[in-house]
């Protein structure tokens, strides 16, 4: 795991992209990925290509995890479990007191750790205002303890 850099931009975009044409994250610009390099945590194969990346967006206390996604030959590894760790690691290191996620799909990785449908008048205003509805996304929250 590492802390993504600007020039990951073009690679993040790639590794999602399969994921938006399903459905699974919400399609999203390079230049998004460029913007926001800094919000990502990534996973890097033994070749040194992405395998996984997962957001942190702060808002005021709280903290957001967006476009989360490990590519198929490494879901069940590990990978998102760890990804999920070290985001959660850097949320209380940012002195964050609560996560808020979407998901579309079961959520069982969140739900198992710590995390429980929350309503979206819980999540931060600007971002719950973001949703899509017609994704049908649940909203899901964890506490965190300093």
């Amino acid at each position: 795991m590492r802390a993504a850099r600007r020039d990951d931009g073009p690679e993040l975009a790639a590794l999602s992209r399969p994921f938006a044409r399903t459905g699974e994250l919400r399609e999203r610009p390079l230049s998004l990925y460029l913007a926001r390099a800094a919000d990502f945590l990534v996973a890097q194969g033994p070749d040194g290509a992405l395998e996984g990346c997962l957001g942190l967006r702060e808002h005021a206390t709280a903290g957001v995890l967006y476009n989360f996604c490990v590519v198929p030959h490494r879901q069940g590894s590990g990978m998102g479990s760890r990804l999920l760790q070290a985001a959660t690691a850097r949320a209380r290191n940012r002195s964050l007191t609560a996560l808020f996620t979407a998901t579309t799909g079961s959520g069982r990785l969140f739900l198992r750790n710590g995390f429980a449908p929350v309503r979206p008048s819980r999540a931060p205003a600007a971002w719950a205002r973001s949703l899509d509805p017609g994704r049908d996304a649940r909203v899901l929250a964890r506490a965190l303890e300093a």
